[in-house]
Order: structure tokens, then C-alpha cells, then sequence
């Protein structure tokens, strides 16, 4: 399959849903948990904001991660979302009170936000036009992995009589780890985002390792086709493609 790094590089990038799912699942059982702990039974406003806070987060962060991502990047994106996942479940392991837990998870949220927004993205533009609708099928099926292994942890965890929803929550950093490395080391930069700050030998060296052939000028043509929003005829005298 000349395509197959297209598919590893969507799986990998997949992950950011995988625990965006994982979250939505881990909180809906902590939050027995820590109602119980910091008395919330008379505050449900509090505790509904603990549920709700991530959303919150991810709201904002979305309302300019789309211009942020066009000036410096899909890639940067993504390992900033890691980082965020990163530092809300040791947050939200330490957390003292339900302040302090109330910040984790807006920083969740940051982290969420991110990556629902930029993974189908940066799918679609790495992704080739045969197979891309399938590739984008990876997020929603990440996400529906990461709230059943979620799900099975919080049960297991709760068969205890000392289960801790700051180690439900606090997970989240060890997944995460590994969706830092593959970000930092494995996946590439937007072919498409290459070509539209005129990186061109940056772009197709990325199309050549995604398609697995050094012939990519079907594709190189494709992308700056795109992003100039010309007419196919009369445009290119043929040097991009080279």
C-alpha cells in the first residue's frame, strides 16, 4: 500500500481524539467521587462547572486555534494539545480543592479543544483524496476506543473501597506522553500548509514520505492548485512540480 504512511500518520495524530473520549468518560465516574469528597451535594452548580469546565475551555480555545494554526502551523497545534493533556491530568492528580480542579480541567479543555479541531484537519490535508474520507473516520473511532478503555478503568477502579478519582483523572498524563512523542517525532507538517507559505521542497519531500514514491507531482500539483484557488490551465510553468 504507496499510501501507508498517509494511514500511520492519521492514526497517530488520531490519538488527540482517543483522549478527548477518554476524558468524557473518566469524568462522568470521577465526579462521584470528588461530589463526594468536597461536599458538593448541596452545590450543583460547582459541580456541574467541574463536568462542564472542559467544554468551556474547549469553546474558547477553538474561537482562534484555526488562525493560530494557519500562522505557525498544524503540527506546533498538536503538540501544544498534548502538552495541555499533559499538564491537566497532573493537575487534576494533585488537585487540593475544587478550584485548583476547576483550572485542570479548563486546561483539559485547551487540550480538547485543539484536537478536535486540528486532527481532522491535519488528516484531511495529509490524507490522499482516495482515501481521505476514510482516514477521518479515525477521530470519531479513536474517541469511541478511548471512552470504553476509560469506562472499563473507572469501573475497575471503583470495585475498591478506597478508589481515587485523582487517579481516575490523573491517567490522562500517560497517554498523553506518547501522544507528545509521536507529534514531536513522528508526525510531519501539513503538506498543504508547506505549500502555502511557499515551502515547496519542504512539501514534497512530506507528500513523498506520506505516499511512499518519489513521484508525487500529481499531488504537489493538486496542493498548489489549491491553495492558489487558480484555474488548472496556464497557471504553472511546471518548476513547482519538478
Amino acid at each position: 500500500m504507496t499510501d501507508r504512511g498517509a494511514v500511520y500518520v492519521a492514526i497517530a495524530a488520531a490519538i488527540g481524539n482517543m483522549l478527548q473520549g477518554w476524558d468524557n468518560a473518566t469524568i462522568a465516574g470521577a465526579v462521584l467521587y470528588i461530589k463526594k469528597e468536597f461536599h458538593l451535594e448541596t452545590q450543583p452548580t460547582i459541580e456541574g462547572l467541574i463536568v462542564a469546565m472542559s467544554l468551556i475551555g474547549a469553546t474558547v480555545i477553538t474561537t482562534f486555534s484555526g488562525s493560530v494554526a494557519d500562522a505557525i502551523g498544524r503540527r506546533p497545534m498538536l503538540v501544544i494539545s498534548s502538552v495541555f493533556y499533559f499538564i491537566s491530568g497532573l493537575v487534576m492528580f494533585w488537585s487540593p480543592n475544587v478550584y485548583v480542579l476547576l483550572v485542570a480541567r479548563l486546561l483539559d479543555g485547551f487540550g480538547i479543544g485543539l484536537a478536535v479541531t486540528l486532527v481532522p484537519l491535519y488528516i484531511s490535508e495529509t490524507a490522499p483524496s482516495d482515501i481521505r474520507g476514510l482516514l477521518n473516520t479515525f477521530p470519531q473511532f479513536t474517541g469511541s476506543i478511548g471512552m470504553c478503555l476509560a469506562y472499563t478503568m473507572v469501573f475497575f477502579m471503583s470495585l475498591k473501597s478506597d478508589a481515587s478519582w485523582r487517579l481516575m483523572l490523573g491517567v490522562l498524563s500517560l497517554p498523553s506522553i506518547a501522544y507528545f512523542i509521536l507529534a514531536v517525532f513522528f508526525l510531519p507538517e501539513s503538506p498543504r500548509w508547506l505549500v502555502s507559505k511557499g515551502k515547496m521542497d519542504e512539501a514534497r519531500m512530506v507528500l513523498q514520505a506520506l505516499r511512499g514514491k518519489e513521484d508525487v507531482s500529481g499531488s504537489f500539483l493538486e496542493l498548489f492548485l489549491l491553495v492558489l484557488s487558480l484555474p488548472t490551465v496556464g497557471v504553472l510553468n511546471g518548476s513547482c512540480c519538478r
